[in-house]
């Protein structure tokens, strides 16, 4: 959905577009067409009948139809996170084996707002040959087309090898549409684009009509259009050319298909009778095209790869024209950035517990009992939904209002039916005695923590309540590493007891549930302690309401203009104080922080390690827009010059909390609630700062917010990005271009470093992010626009919510390092930012037991691996295949591992990571814990092809960056 929703245009376009595709290609069959998205395919094909089925089948089996990529969306290449991209294939690619036995070969993606390496290695995974792309800096195809380096085979930068090398198709000219891809000049294309034949409802922009081919015309026209072809075909290095022939919702009537296939059959047949002008046209899908250019190049014997040359890295940030880069998108809506990390996390984990819940369930005899084939349904639905929104109209930001609306309550309905899942997958896992296991949906077992009341709102804690019964608190660790996490829930009282899985007492630090920023509410209050649980399982604690309390309060001092001589509270110790150049101070054992008495803002880091201070200034800036007539909009980013600082007139209200499991420093400016929070705890979590800003511009007009971090690291105009959540990308800062060109997307991470420290800014949500001046990183958080900025959507965008952006601030010595490798063009993080990162996006997810009901007797933990894993392997997911017939799980799933690649030179020795690696091994039978790996063999990535040599295997074994998928049946 773009300027319609997903349904509308199905009702209105995409549906006629497919059925009159079988009537059109049936009437000749050398007429050629090709379709990419599974979304729209599956809802067409679902109301058909079998007669009009087996015709497609039939088109497919002559090569008359192609699909082409075949996931369920063409995704946005910058903002989507690797999880949802493969996801989003292996929804399309299962639809396809299940109901056309077809297996895509060549990837298409015209659309997306330029691109990213990530798709090409993901691609290349899947079994794909070759791909096509389009959106790219205008520039950057200039030179290409004059250096005839379009058509190259794309490579990993990690890639020492040419393993991950893909074949890949550049188009050269300004857009997709016909008047553009016939040649270089749109005034003659625009001609062959028979729709726009005069009386129609389009027309040339340039003022030429096409004519309808006759044969008193067809000579002139055909040598007028093949005179465009013999000059793109200039562009490239070989005699084969590639021309596509359509639009946005082309093909629509039946009238169009006889417009536009009648009369290129006129040209192609006239031309084809003329030997003597040396051409041979012809439709053609796109893996035709590929297969005649690889046989033109002899591609496929083995001296063939140096033909087309070998090119690496990404293609971000585009631009179309002039100074209009695409930066702004890398942050626009960005509350549904922030949704689409929580509905991944959420499906990841209810994935795997509803995987391992299923062999439960069969291993208990309770198979009848449990809620397997119902939940599957949730669970495909979610898929789904997630898998939409990876569209390249959808997670980027530039749709319209009530399309934003439509795919927001798409997710918000898929997290609630998530919770479901997990919940149920809960039950059954933690259940001591299995035998008793009953399902009834109108008395739960179990319930979600977190409330969500919309699709536009942030979720609030739901407050338990105690008595002196234990209510229990089931946590679910979500990734596959032994974990101690601080945990925050709310109670109804204060004189609260927490009880660990083994029956121990635990440290719990109570602080207050605040009612803006000086008030506090005493309905609820918030206890915080250290939850130790298993990878990928669940422990279950104890929270009981005790006549004298052992957990410690938080104090507080609050820092305000005209401090007021408020009544003390009954239980906190609250002091009231002005603002003052004194600076506040937090620390732990790995670092101590000054914060500015006037502002509550970060000013530096004491590192004690090595006792070092580092100039760490947080600040925020406004950009506006420019006074031309083109202005920032849903896609572009056009600033009126540098950021200007955030100016506050009256200091801000800042709340410090100190405390024994964490302190924290609460800024309450107009337009952003920002917190910084220190964790004194051993291992990842004490290492990094949490921030979290809460965002509100609803009240501006033309005006974009920015965090910026201003260090005193000599990064040289050096920054790093991720792509995807899977790389990291080197930038260069560059004076010479705009400003906006130097913004980059940032899915998870970006870092700038010297030769003595590296500072990462880990994030929960993608956002725009760059580096503008030596030492400094800044994101852009929220932008409220008041105009469109000319690229068909028709609109600013003034829908902005309450938005939450959640970060962690994350400095490491770097050992080792010389001159030269900081310009090297592949980078890593080290183990721990992995671990920080990965972490902050999979938060613990926390389940209580109903109060009333009757709690039947639960295991402590539950385990299902035998210990972490190797810290630098990753289970992706873990997710049960269909069944080959109806919408039913299968016994089988999919276990997808991605070894990451790591910097070594960061020692991991005191960073309390509880796993070591393993140089990518490791032992089936030793993976699961309650469970027994029955069978497990390699697959593509998403699940198309096996090996020929697939067969069961005993140990995985991965190189590094490397992502696997398996087909795994436990029991």
């Amino acid at each position: 959905g773009w300027l319609k929703t997903f349904d509308d245009y199905f009702r209105d376009q995409t549906q006629h577009i497919l059925n009159n595709m079988v009537i059109k290609l049936q009437e000749d069959n050398r007429r050629k067409f090709i379709w990419s998205e599974i979304s729209y395919f599956s809802k067409w094909w679902d109301g058909i009948d079998s007669q009009k089925k087996d015709a497609v089948k039939r088109l497919i089996k002559d090569g008359q139809f192609e699909i082409v990529t075949g996931g369920w969306v063409m995704p946005d290449e910058a903002s989507t996170h690797y999880f949802s991209l493969i996801d989003q294939l292996i929804v399309g690619h299962q639809w396809l084996e299940k109901n056309l036995g077809v297996k895509p070969k060549s990837g298409w993606a015209v659309d997306p707002f330029g691109h990213s390496p990530t798709m090409a290695y993901l691609l290349k995974r899947a079994g794909f040959s070759n791909m096509l792309v389009q959106r790219i800096h205008y520039s950057i195809k200039k030179h290409f087309a004059t250096q005839k380096t379009l058509e190259f085979f794309w490579r990993q930068n990690w890639d020492l090898g040419s393993h991950t090398d893909i074949l890949c198709h550049m188009m050269p000219f300004y857009s997709y549409d016909v008047p553009h891809t016939c040649g270089p000049d749109p005034k003659i294309c625009c001609q062959f684009d028979f729709k726009r034949l005069p009386g129609g409802r389009v027309s040339c922009p340039w003022r030429v009509p096409p004519e309808a081919i006759h044969d008193g015309n067809v000579q002139h026209r055909a040598w007028m259009i093949l005179d465009q072809y013999r000059k793109k075909s200039k562009l490239f290095r070989t005699k084969v050319l590639l021309a596509p022939l359509g639009d946005d919702f082309r093909y629509v009537e039946s009238s169009e298909w006889d417009q536009q296939f009648q009369n290129y059959q006129k040209l192609f047949d006239y031309m084809n009778s003329h030997p003597e002008w040396h051409v041979k046209a012809q439709f053609g899908t796109l893996s035709d095209y590929f297969e005649a250019l690889r046989k033109e190049s002899n591609l496929g014997e083995k001296t063939s790869s140096s033909f087309f040359p070998v090119l690496s890295g990404d293609f971000f940030t585009y631009a179309d024209r002039d100074h209009h880069y695409w930066s702004g998108y890398f942050t626009s809506r960005p509350f549904y950035k922030r949704l689409d990390r929580v509905v991944e996390s959420y499906l990841r984990a209810a994935e795997i517990l509803y995987s391992l819940a299923l062999v439960q369930s069969s291993k208990s005899e309770k198979m009848s009992v449990f809620p397997s084939v119902n939940n599957y349904k949730l669970l495909t639905e979610a898929r789904r939904n997630l898998g939409l929104f990876q569209h390249h109209d959808a997670i980027t930001g530039t749709s319209k209002d009530w399309v934003v609306v439509d795919y927001g309550t798409r997710l918000f309905h898929s997290i609630m039916n998530l919770k479901k899942v997990i919940v149920d997958s809960a039950h059954i896992l933690i259940l001591k005695d299995k035998v008793t296991y009953n399902y009834d949906t109108s008395t739960p077992f179990l319930k979600m923590d977190d409330v969500q009341s919309s699709q536009d709102s942030l979720p609030r804690k739901a407050v338990i309540k105690l008595t002196s019964q234990p209510r229990y608190l089931l946590m679910h660790n979500p990734t596959e590493q032994e974990r101690f996490s601080v945990v925050s829930v709310n109670v109804n009282s204060p004189r609260v007891k927490v009880l660990s899985p083994l029956g121990k007492p635990v440290t719990v630090q109570i602080s207050a549930v605040w009612d803006g920023a000086t008030t506090i509410s005493h309905e609820a209050y918030q206890i915080s302690f250290v939850a130790h649980l298993p990878p990928l399982g669940l422990g279950v604690y104890q929270l009981l309401e005790v006549q004298s309390s052992e957990a410690v309060l938080t104090d507080y001092n609050i820092y305000l203009r005209n401090s007021r001589q408020e009544k003390p509270d009954r239980l906190f110790k609250i002091k009231e104080m002005q603002n003052s150049v004194d600076n506040i101070i937090l620390e732990n054992s790995y670092m101590k922080l000054w914060f500015s008495g006037m502002s509550g803002l970060l000013e530096k880091i004491n590192t004690k390690d090595d006792g070092k201070n580092h100039q760490m200034k947080v600040e925020f800036a406004w950009y506006g827009t420019t006074s031309n007539r083109d202005k920032s909009g849903a896609y572009l980013f056009l600033p009126d010059g540098d950021a200007k600082p955030y100016i506050f007139t009256d200091p801000p209200t800042i709340r410090v909390a100190h405390g024994k499991i964490f302190s924290e420093v609460v800024c309450f400016f107009h337009h952003v609630t920002h917190t910084m929070r220190l964790y004194k705890v051993q291992g990842w979590e004490g290492q990094s700062l949490e921030i979290s800003n809460i965002v509100d511009i609803r009240g501006e007009y033309n005006r974009e917010l920015a965090m910026r971090i201003s260090s005193d690291i000599n990064s040289q105009n050096r920054f790093y990005t991720d792509l995807n959540g899977y790389q990291i990308q080197p930038r260069l800062t560059m004076s010479k271009l705009p400003l906006q060109a130097n913004i980059y997307p940032m899915t998870t991470m970006a870092y700038i470093q010297d030769v003595g420290v590296r500072l990462t800014l880990h994030s929960a949500q993608s956002l725009g992010v760059a580096s503008l001046k030596n030492g400094q990183l800044e994101v852009i958080m929220d932008r409220r626009l008041m105009q469109d900025d000319n690229r068909g959507l028709g609109q600013g965008v003034q829908d902005n919510k309450i938005t939450a952006n959640i970060f962690r601030l994350l400095l490491e010595r770097r050992h080792g390092t010389d001159l030269n490798e900081e310009k090297a063009s592949v980078s890593f993080p080290s183990l721990l930012s992995h671990m920080t990162s990965y972490f902050l996006n999979h938060p613990v997810i926390l389940m209580t037991t109903y109060a009333d009901s009757g709690v039947p007797e639960m295991l402590n933990t539950f385990s299902p691996l035998t210990s972490s894993m190797p810290c630098d392997m990753h289970i992706v997911n873990l997710r049960t295949i269909q069944s080959k017939v109806d919408s039913e799980p299968s016994d089988e799933a999919a276990l997808i591992l991605h070894r990451k690649g790591f910097d070594c030179r960061f020692s991991h020795r005191d960073t309390g990571l509880l796993c070591s690696t393993a140089q990518g091994k490791i032992k089936v039978h030793k993976l699961f814990n309650k469970f027994r790996v029955e069978s497990l063999t390699p697959a593509s990535l998403s699940l198309m092809h096996s090996p020929p040599d697939a067969r069961n295997i005993s140990e995985i074994n991965m190189s590094s960056m490397e992502i696997n998928t398996f087909r795994i049946r436990l029991k």
